[in-house]
């Protein structure tokens, strides 16, 4: 429709430069509209016969329109356009070769669509105007003399990597345009913006064709798995499992979280509407020490298109280390003595207990291979806190601890990246003084100013949809039972005022005082590289004495809790890498933090990585610093078959070591095919119009032909062309007269 009003395609109007071709200077056009619209003025106004009010106005602004057009028109507009020369310029056409073109829309393969659409006048049509390369694509371009040597069975697809090769090869060659036939089902994550920006410096425009079903008919795809890293051994986790559906709205199936074919979580749920992602949470225990694979599945309906995409690997390292958790109480207390029960079947972490009996003395219960002398007194430097992962904060008003010991608190936080607990009593907090002292910055509540705010009084628990979610507060790995659970819990027979949570803070329970709004008993935080957590009451130990003796929750609460506190504390050498399972791809990309002791950024360090392959073979790789963020080291590396793979990360300086770090990753082949089958058309339109080019339908690439010749990359020519016999403009003319016409008859003076 837009080609029939404006004689043109959109393409050349975004392209080409609006001119007059007329000699005259264009203030002479805006003169002579105004002139006539003077003149026209004084005319309707001494001729305006019956006409009153505002209708002649109307009348002189239409045939002052009128006018003005045909001015306009005697100016002859026309389009400046650059074109490719004839012969003198070469067109790249990309055909997707991979796994996902071979699926079959009904109608036959794309594959079989995109040979259609070139053998059927396309390439001719563009052989007759350029010189024509032919590639095949899948993880690289390949040139192909026609498009018999297209067999969709490339593993993958890399579009942007593609386009980057085909750059580089043409350099030398004066490359008019890309032509991309693919269905856009891109493995590699997208299309970055260098490339794009590679693509436009050059100006070199881009026209996407694209094939297949924009989403298919019945089928429900995992689109992502979200679980932590590292974990302690028999943690829960939680994996955020985010899918989507098409045709089976209201269907239900099973979500299972499975290790080496062993079940360790299933759970039913329902599918949301068409194309709506939904992530749902599934809880499960990661058992004891050792790299672990995770199977994450959706049970396969009846009828699904394609069952391949319902399954997805993610992998876990469970560390063997014992984290150390230093416990500071002010006071001896029930609360004290039953958080310390909680660690007697539990030997994963250390707790480092120091309770303040009298002022002036101090009870020591330290783990085996800990003595009282290393740590008389709370630490005062950095070396003495900083071996811990956690710190635990009881009834202890904040003047205790000197300003350099507020600070080494803080700094345990932020830079060291420890996990810190505050624990309510009455003489803490805000009964403690904690609103004006440095530590109320890493309280994740904004503590009141007033004193009085611990109350002995009988309060029941509730759980908070955000608790509901998270790991510390699961104490049953069904949604329904851990619920249930939470309100059957016993009461506590004490709460504390903390104010309102900051901004980014999760509360995870409310405490429930008769009679008053319900307050906020346990909030958590992130601060700088940790995290803290605040709980609102000391009476946590009748969960134990009021419930069975067998029951583990008041254990399992508090084990969690530990676990919250030490699990993401970071090491002084931290190595990442964005995908630990990579889907036929090859590339792994290091990042690695170095810090000293005092977990300061090191910028001078020696960074090497040993990589252990899945034949038992290693090789070694120096990773460099990066200029522009302090103490990281980054690198890349190969992975040259399928296969776990374990890395270990050694940092060093001079004579001196400063910690290692291991990382698990995986590569898998024959699988990245298998998600994100159906046309992308949205990554392709992108890419189009960011490049100055075009999207067309497989119908469409009659067009094709003839508008790629509109480019300024290549060898090229300007040309004109003319606008004033547009249909469009004729017919705003005739709009115009009608208009006048109309109005004239409805007021009688025609």
């Amino acid at each position: 429709m837009f080609e029939i009003l404006f004689k043109y395609p959109i393409s050349i109007f975004h392209k080409g430069k609006f001119v007059f071709l007329t000699p005259w200077p264009l203030w002479l056009l805006f003169i002579a509209i105004l002139a006539a619209g003077a003149l026209l003025f004084w005319h309707v106004r001494r001729n305006h016969g019956m006409l009153s009010g505002l209708r002649p106005i109307a009348i002189w602004l239409l045939e002052t329109g009128m006018v003005a057009l045909i001015l306009f028109l005697i100016w002859h507009p026309a389009l400046s356009v650059a074109t490719l020369r004839t012969q003198q310029n070469v067109v790249a056409v990309l055909v997707d070769d991979s796994r996902s073109m071979s699926i079959d829309d009904a109608s036959g393969t794309r594959e079989a669509a995109a040979k259609a659409a070139l053998n059927d006048g396309l390439l001719k049509s563009l052989a007759g105007r350029f010189q024509v390369r032919l590639y095949q694509f899948g993880k690289e371009p390949e040139r192909i003399p026609n498009t018999d040597h297209l067999t969709p069975a490339a593993p993958a697809s890399r579009i942007g990597d593609t386009l980057e090769r085909v750059l580089a090869e043409s350099t030398s060659l004066p490359l008019g345009a890309i032509v991309l036939l693919s269905d856009g089902a891109d493995n590699s994550g997208g299309i970055d913006l260098a490339t794009i920006a590679a693509i436009r410096r050059q100006r070199i425009p881009v026209h996407t064709i694209g094939f297949g079903k924009e989403h298919p008919d019945r089928d429900v795809e995992i689109t992502d798995a979200v679980v932590p890293a590292r974990a302690l051994p028999k943690s829960r986790l939680a994996a955020y499992v985010t899918l989507q559906s098409y045709g089976l709205s209201g269907s239900k199936t099973r979500l299972t979280v499975k290790d080496n074919g062993k079940v360790l979580a299933s759970q039913d749920i329902t599918l949301k509407s068409d194309a709506q992602p939904q992530t749902e949470t599934i809880a499960f225990n990661i058992g004891d020490a050792g790299p672990k694979s995770l199977e994450i599945s959706a049970q396969p309906l009846s009828g699904e298109e394609n069952p391949l995409n319902n399954t997805v690997t993610r992998l876990v390292d469970v560390q063997g280390h014992k984290p150390r958790i230093l416990y500071f109480e002010g006071e001896p207390r029930w609360e004290y003595k039953f958080i310390r029960r909680a660690f007697d079947d539990f030997d994963d972490i250390e707790l480092a207990s120091m309770v303040r009996t009298t002022q002036n003395n101090i009870l020591h219960q330290f783990p085996a291979g800990m003595s009282e002398h290393q740590l008389e007194e709370f630490p005062a430097k950095p070396e003495e806190l900083f071996p811990f992962e956690g710190l635990i904060i009881g009834s202890v008003e904040a003047n205790y601890f000197t300003p350099t010991q507020q600070q080494l608190i803080r700094d345990f936080v932020d830079r060291r990246g420890g996990g810190l607990l505050f624990l309510a009593g009455r003489a803490t907090l805000s009964d403690g003084g904690y609103p004006s002292s440095p530590l109320a910055d890493l309280v994740p509540t904004r503590l009141p100013a007033n004193r009085g705010t611990f109350h002995r009084v009988f309060t029941s628990v509730e759980l908070s949809s955000q608790g509901a979610q998270s790991t510390i507060c699961r104490l049953d790995d069904n949604p329904a039972k851990n619920a249930a659970r939470w309100k059957a819990i016993p009461q506590v027979a004490d709460y504390q005022e903390v104010g309102e949570p900051k901004p980014g803070a999760s509360t995870l329970l409310y405490s429930l005082p008769s009679g008053k709004s319900k307050q906020p008993l346990l909030v958590t935080e992130n601060y700088g590289r940790g995290r803290t957590a605040l709980f609102a009451t000391q009476g946590s130990w009748r969960w134990k004495m009021w419930e069975d003796h067998t029951s583990k929750t008041h254990a399992t609460f508090w084990q969690q809790m530990f676990r919250f506190l030490v699990n993401e504390t970071p090491g002084q050498v931290v190595s990442t890498t964005p995908k630990q399972v990579l889907s036929d791809d090859t590339r792994v990309p290091l990042r690695v933090e170095v810090r000293d002791k005092e977990y300061k950024p090191v910028s001078n360090a020696k960074v090497q990585a040993r990589f252990i392959k899945p034949d038992g073979s290693t090789a070694t790789l120096e990773l460099a610093p990066q200029p522009l963020e302090e103490g990281v080291y980054s690198g890349e590396w190969t992975a040259e078959k399928p296969g776990s793979y374990v890395a270990e990360i050694i940092a060093g300086r001079e004579q001196e070591e400063l910690g290692h770090d291991m990382l698990t990753f995986r590569r898998e082949d024959g699988v990245a095919e298998n998600f994100h089958t159906s046309q992308n058309r949205e990554l392709l339109e992108k890419l189009s119009e960011e490049t100055g080019g075009r999207y067309y339908k497989p119908s469409e690439t009659s067009k094709l032909s003839n508008e790629i010749s509109y480019s300024e990359a290549g060898i090229t020519t300007r040309e004109t062309r003319d606008l004033w016999d547009m249909p469009a403009l004729f017919l705003l003319v005739l709009a115009i007269r009608a208009s006048e016409w109309l109005l004239r008859r409805r007021w009688g003076v025609v």
